[in-house]
């Protein structure tokens, strides 16, 4: 079976960097299912899982936003973070999720309510993740 290269990447380091069979993520303007020899593209992503199929199995890691470049040879994912399960702290995902939804049910008008809504999705996303490994 055909595969192509995924490499996940942050400013910080480089998250992942296999062979896989598929991956699935979330784009700005919907689901996207990228196989070897996919049509060359980039697109915005979603705080959404990347699911990445690879001999038989499914893995799951946990992306925060960035941009999906898919090249002739290889998919890139520029990530403003990215976490496998086995990394994501559930503890402090989850203390992050209250945060951000007391944040979002205080009737406070100094509330930033678009930072506190991505704030939830990050903590909420990280949270789905962990319970995948």
């Amino acid at each position: 079976m055909s595969t192509f290269l995924l490499e996940i990447v942050t400013p910080e380091r480089k998250v992942y960097a296999e062979q896989v069979d598929m991956i699935s993520v979330k784009g700005t303007e919907g689901e996207l299912g990228i196989l070897p020899n996919h049509i060359p593209l980039v697109t915005a992503l979603k705080v959404a899982p990347v699911i990445i199929k690879q001999s038989g199995k499914q893995h799951y890691l946990a992306v925060n936003g960035g941009f999906l470049e898919v090249r002739k040879d290889k998919v890139v994912i520029l990530a403003e973070s990215a976490e496998l399960p086995e990394q994501i702290d559930v503890i402090r995902a989850n203390e992050a999720k209250t945060r951000a939804e007391q944040r979002l049910n205080s009737k406070q008008d100094a509330i930033d309510f678009k930072r506190a809504e991505l704030a939830l999705q990050r903590a909420m996303n990280r949270i789905n993740v962990s319970g995948k490994s």
